[in-house]
């Protein structure tokens, strides 16, 4: 690999990591540690204040197709540039929230920097730069991005011990427009998507007709939003789940640490693979390990084996998964239409991480941990599936056209 071109590689993880750690950290995973803080100085419930996550969201989910189509005329770093400016904007807002109204607003204002800036546009910002050969870029990416809250939180806590809560969201703003700005702008790589390898850039890996594609959208579609939203809804349910089937405080802890560690162990993983990896084989592992995981647990007695069998074999398979969702429009699709794709694809999938922590808590907390793991036995098999019928499409479409018969 020319030394020019691993230099682009590492400008570009730097650039990009930096800025989606501070995306992630000062707006999604902010109120983890912020949002205890806002509630009694608001007069309003905590669970008013984590509303402001749902409506990110939504905002974001319905901001997902517009965002598509400015990175396709805009381009990734204008289209991230934006988002930071209204991330510093909605954290701002937050500063100076005195009631539910403003709060409320700030977050509206956050969700639409989170559809301009969170995961898909960063993603379409490697592709411009990487090509269809930035699958590694992605997975190192996605390493950090589930470093941000175990970065973020103790930051933000002293902070908000050291000078409030209201000048702790001023320093958030200040991190979107002083050093995210301007490395959005400045210090990425100019992009070659739109230059010198414009006409591969238009090559799908994988030649479908058009009835396929659409086809083919669909089933990455359904295969991503029904994993992340039994991923989205059983995470914070967890350690519940750990402790209804018999685990100590301390163990269930111990084993909701053990996931995320997991999870980014399988992103390592990913990352090693390269141009290697198969996002669409990925998928079907990832799946199939979080389907048995809930299999051991229905079926199997609780006792400490079955719960640790069942974090090794879920944490593992879900951190798979989360790379898969990323790049599966890259398996199908060519460079040019995958920002495109990746943000309409992020409308179901931010929809879904909305209602489903509400949708599990629900079962968990009215039927119990049985029904809720075949909740999720039952969604992860349908995405498993679906899974399956889009790599037979893949496989059908690649095939060879068959001789012509000679009589």
């Amino acid at each position: 690999m020319p030394n020019s071109f691993r230099f682009r590689s590492a400008q570009t993880v730097t650039v990009l990591a930096a800025t989606q750690l501070i995306g992630w950290g000062t707006t999604f995973d902010m109120l983890g540690v912020m949002g205890r803080a806002v509630a009694p100085a608001l007069g309003v419930a905590n669970e008013v204040i984590f509303a402001g996550l749902t409506i990110m969201m939504v905002v974001s989910a319905i901001a997902g197709p517009t965002t598509g189509r400015w990175l396709g005329r805009y381009g990734a770093a204008r289209v991230l540039s934006a988002a930071s400016l209204i991330f510093a904007l909605g954290l701002s807002l937050l500063a100076v929230a005195n009631g539910i109204l403003l709060y409320a607003a700030a977050w509206l204002v956050i969700g639409i920097g989170g559809a301009l800036g969170l995961s898909a546009p960063a993603y379409t910002a490697v592709v411009e730069r990487e090509g269809i050969n930035g699958k590694r870029v992605i997975a190192i990416l996605m390493l950090f991005t589930g470093l941000s809250s175990t970065i973020f939180w103790p930051i933000l806590s002293l902070l908000n011990e050291a000078v409030g809560w209201r000048l702790t969201f001023v320093f958030c703003a200040a991190l979107q427009f002083f050093v995210c700005l301007p490395l959005h702008l400045f210090a990425l790589p100019k992009p070659i998507v739109t230059h010198a390898e414009s006409s591969a850039a238009e090559i799908p890996p994988v030649p479908l007709s058009k009835t396929a594609r659409r086809k083919a959208f669909l089933l990455i579609a359904a295969v991503t939003t029904i994993s992340t939203f039994v991923t989205f809804g059983i995470a914070p349910s967890l350690l519940e789940i750990f402790r209804q089937s018999g685990a100590s405080p301390a163990l269930a802890l111990q084993l909701g640490s053990a996931r995320g560690v997991l999870g980014i162990s399988a992103r390592f993983l990913d990352m090693l693979l390269g141009r290697r990896g198969n996002p669409i084989l990925s998928a079907v592992t990832g799946i199939s390990l979080t389907v048995i995981s809930f299999l051991i647990m229905l079926t199997a007695g609780p006792s400490t084996p079955v719960l640790v069998t069942f974090i090794l074999l879920y944490g593992f398979g879900s951190g798979v998964m989360a790379v898969a969702r990323a790049l599966l429009p890259l398996a199908l699709f060519s460079p040019s239409e995958f920002g495109l794709h990746s943000a309409r694809l992020s409308l179901p999938q931010n929809l879904a991480n909305a209602i489903a922590p509400v949708v599990f808590t629900a079962i968990l907390d009215r039927a119990g941990t049985g029904p809720a793991l075949l909740a999720c036995a039952v969604f992860s098999a349908l995405a498993l599936t679906l899974v399956l019928m889009l790599m037979a499409l893949v496989r059908d479409a690649g095939a060879p056209e068959p001789s012509p018969v000679v009589s």
